[in-house]
């Protein structure tokens, strides 16, 4: 009696165990055939294979950790066979700028992974030298395109102080420790000092979109000279590529990858809600933010304003 307990038990093991072996050994021809097939099965090969990421550049440039972080995983990620750069961006932060800039340059030359920009409404100085890292950029005709330059400001509100009878104490070792002292005129030598870091830095910035374009210093220097164009305008400068929308342009970046149909667009995941955004909505137009305390933060920015 026992014997056939056992006799059973170990039959229904088999039987379970070959029914699971023949249910993944379907799934597994169905995703090679649809891999594999074209026309009607485009859509459920897009779910498997035919993915393009797609990372927002949006707002003024200052923590460029999220979009590089972004980026490197879409780089690190084969389902994913392009990368596009969705810009609305007026620039930013010089430093920032340029690491997102090296690791979209990475990814393209690299791990050889087909990267693009595509730029909405403004595509401007930091926007762009991170731009001109991908293979290639879209933008519309009314586009704001450019604006190839550097720029540092502050307000001087020494007379003010004067007015109210407020005397600054500053202690300082080394000559240029207090180089743009708010509370003073500079003098000659620090205007020439920091006239100096610019200049590297305009430099800097040339270099790197001739680099990204693939064009000579000459040439990209021939336009950087702080202004912008139009997406039209810009097209006939070589600084862009294509007219497209946003929409035109991932039609055309999955024909150059080779995906068939429509690609599934992936976007990384967004932050969560805070408790805040929950019981009063999106709160943050009324909140302080390093955007908005920009103009009273002295620091080097490719951003146009």
């Amino acid at each position: 009696m026992a014997e056939n307990g056992r006799s059973r038990t170990f039959l229904w093991i088999v039987i379970g165990g070959g029914a699971f072996f023949l249910f993944v050994l379907a799934v597994f021809t169905l995703v090679f055939l649809a891999l594999h097939a074209g026309g009607e099965n485009a859509s459920f090969r897009a779910s498997f294979g035919d993915k393009i990421g797609v990372v927002e550049l949006e707002g003024v440039i200052l923590d460029p950790g999220t979009v590089v972080q972004q980026v490197k995983k879409f780089g690190d990620d084969d389902s994913i066979k392009a990368i596009i750069i969705h810009v609305n961006s007026p620039g930013g932060g010089v430093a920032a700028s340029e690491e997102i800039y090296r690791e979209v340059k990475r990814v393209r030359d690299e791990k050889k992974k087909h990267i693009v920009a595509s730029i909405e409404t403004v595509g401007a100085s930091g926007a762009y030298y991170v731009s001109s890292a991908t293979n290639k950029i879209y933008a519309d005709n009314g586009s704001v395109v450019g604006s190839i330059g550097v720029i540092t400001e502050w307000v001087n509100y020494g007379d003010l102080l004067r007015w109210a009878k407020l005397k600054p104490e500053v202690l300082t070792v080394g000559e240029y420790k207090s180089t743009g002292d708010p509370t003073r005129e500079m003098t000659p030598k620090e205007r020439a000092y920091l006239q100096s870091l610019i200049d590297n830095m305009y430099g800097q910035f040339v270099k790197a979109v001739a680099d990204g374009r693939h064009a000579k210093v000459d040439d990209i220097k021939a336009v950087a000279d702080g202004r912008v164009w139009t997406g039209e305008q810009a097209l006939s400068m070589h600084m862009i590529d294509q007219i497209a929308d946003f929409e035109a342009a991932v039609d055309d970046t999955a024909k150059a990858v080779g995906i068939t149909g429509k690609p599934v667009l992936v976007h990384p995941e967004k932050d969560r809600k805070t408790v805040l955004d929950l019981l009063f909505g999106d709160v943050t137009e009324w909140l302080p933010s390093r955007e908005k305390l920009l103009d009273q933060h002295t620091g080097f920015y490719y951003l146009w304003k």
